[in-house]
């Protein structure tokens, strides 16, 4: 958000304020305070005009300007009301240069899941992609997927859904799919040039409108605050990110997969056993009949106890 449109925010948040004080306040013209108001008006702030100066009444429902306000994490929101896929677009710019950006959309025509697979965007979610560049080899990268995954539990629990992680990054709610996570990444050998991580939220958004296999926040407590949901997203995986050591702790709170039987997929075959434990950067320790096994990808099934 422009600076000067955010301390004008910062000032009508406490108290109505007139012209002529923004103006001292902020060093310019009071035409330009005012064409600042109007700006502020046509992205969905409500700012009433009284005797005794300008009066903040409401924030946008969502968008960037929505999202920005009172954000306190570094990231930069681009916004679109539709986009083909937010990762795309966070690619792009991470492969300008940009860093600390989060593409944000209300749709997503074109999204997608690991593997190329269609990932369902109707209007109404949150479909939102950060750009990151960690200084971490390749073989660290895993951690920024649950680091995305913790960060979208606890923000979903703070409105009152109650999800929980299956390893690696599903967000579930009763065995139903609420958030998908796509995280990718181009580096070297020894260093991460840049990650995108992909977080895809079904919220205000009808159950008929996603797969049978998947539920929505309207579904399961009504309609939220998706940029108040939004900001909380982003600062907790701000927090995370910036304290990798404390991503594990806070996934196996979050996770539903530990003491679990489970069936893992990777490409070397099935792992069967009871999910004990999880390494940094993110490894699966499955106890089999033949001893421990490490998996750090593959898709995991949770089964029924024998």
């Amino acid at each position: 958000m422009q600076e000067t449109r955010r301390r004008i925010l910062e000032s009508l948040s406490d108290a109505p304020v007139s012209g002529p004080a923004l103006a001292d306040e902020l060093d310019v013209s009071r035409a330009a305070v005012w064409k600042h108001i109007e700006a502020l008006r046509e992205q969905g702030f409500e700012i009433d005009s009284r005797d005794n100066g300008y009066v903040l009444l409401g924030t946008p429902e969502f968008g960037g300007a929505g999202v920005e306000y009172g954000l306190s994490a570094p990231f930069e929101i681009e916004y679109h009301d539709s986009i083909g896929s937010t990762n795309d677009r966070a690619r792009e710019l991470a492969a300008a240069g940009e860093s600390n950006v989060a593409v944000l959309a209300d749709e997503q025509t074109g999204g997608r899941g690991r593997l190329d697979r269609e990932f369902s965007s109707p209007s109404g979610g949150i479909w939102i992609s950060l750009v990151c560049r960690p200084d971490i080899p390749p073989a660290q990268a895993p951690i920024y997927t649950l680091a995305a995954a913790v960060a979208t539990t606890e923000a979903l629990r703070d409105v009152g859904v109650d999800a929980g992680i299956k390893w690696p990054n599903d967000v579930l709610v009763d065995g139903r799919k609420l958030v998908g996570i796509l995280t990718e990444m181009e580096g070297e050998a020894d260093r991460v040039s840049w990650i995108v991580v992909g977080i895809g939220i079904n919220a205000n958004i009808d159950a008929d409108a996603v797969p049978e296999t998947a539920t929505t926040i309207r579904e399961l407590v009504g309609d939220v605050d998706r940029s108040e949901l939004t900001r909380t997203l982003i600062e907790r995986f701000e927090e995370l990110r910036s304290d990798p050591e404390s991503v594990l702790p806070a996934w196996c709170n979050a996770a539903t997969t530990l003491g679990q039987r489970v069936r893992v997929q990777t490409s070397n075959g099935d792992v069967v056993g009871e999910a004990v434990d999880i390494e940094f950067p993110g490894t699966l320790v499955v106890a089999t009949d033949d001893g421990d096994e490490r998996v750090s990808a593959g898709d995991c099934e949770h089964l029924r106890p024998t």
